[in-house]
């Protein structure tokens, strides 16, 4: 079904591709507060992400279409980033610690609240095939293709992110 979707909209199908936003809208902001989008910002990413697919639809052809999207959204929140280093740096810092604490209050208990902010704080090495593979539920290949690098790099970034986890959670509990 997804893939006549797809066909549908590289002939112009404006119906096909709306089903196509409509399909992969929440995943893609999932993927972006994930990786450290700030709440505020979502919306901004999300938009730009779908604007890239709509534009560069024609160049999908083979792979999973979740795997193109993720890379996608990744290179979006890259260059969002990029931009945004460049503008006001304190005044965003500011206000995405105050509505990223007030998002993750509102939707979060306070052991997932903890967990989410000590991923946040990963490298984004470490952080993007974690999030893929936990909460998106890629394979190692397929985080592999987002990234451009191999299988056995993401085994060994997964499993370098779960030790810095693990000592991270532990050092929070030797706090308690």
């Amino acid at each position: 079904m997804e893939e006549q979707l797809i066909e549908r909209a590289k002939q112009g199908d404006d119906d096909a591709f709306q089903q196509l936003i409509e399909g992969h809208l929440k995943t893609v902001e999932k993927f972006a507060f994930q990786i450290g989008v700030s709440p505020s910002h979502i919306e901004d990413v999300t938009q730009e992400v779908f604007l890239k697919v709509y534009r560069f639809i024609h160049k999908h052809n083979r792979g999973k279409f979740t795997t193109w999207l993720y890379s996608i959204t990744l290179n979006v929140i890259r260059d969002f980033y990029r931009k945004e280093k460049q503008m006001k740096r304190k005044t965003v810092e500011l206000q995405k610690y105050a509505t990223q604490q007030t998002y993750i209050s509102d939707h979060f208990d306070e052991e997932a609240r903890e967990l989410h902010q000590m991923i946040h704080r990963l490298e984004e090495k470490y952080k993007v095939p974690i999030v893929l593979h936990f909460f998106h539920g890629q394979n190692y290949q397929e985080i592999a293709n987002v990234l451009g690098v191999t299988e056995g790099a993401i085994k060994t970034r997964i499993l370098r992110a779960k030790q810095k986890l693990k000592a991270e959670y532990e050092k929070v509990g030797e706090q308690l």
